[in-house]
């Protein structure tokens, strides 16, 4: 299968098969994604494993996408 072939047909994979390339994505190039240019600091590595634990001890407790979503557009007809 081409570039163009998969470019095409990934609009039209389920929102469940287009994680599944992501986590694949993110497997076979590492941390290649991250800028080099601009690290992250260490209190932003902080953060970011502290927002993890969190996540991790209580998935749950954040807002769907789209309460979230809903929040922003309500903001923006303001």
């Amino acid at each position: 299968m081409s570039k163009t072939e998969i470019l095409t047909e990934l609009p039209r994979l389920t929102p469940s098969e287009r994680d599944e390339i992501r986590l694949k994505l993110a497997e076979i190039d590492g941390e290649k994604w991250l800028d080099a240019d601009e690290p992250l600091t260490d209190a932003e590595k902080a953060l970011l494993d502290t927002r993890l634990a969190a996540y991790e001890k209580d998935p749950d407790a954040g807002s769907s996408w789209d309460e979230v979503e809903a929040r922003i557009r309500v903001r923006l007809k303001r």
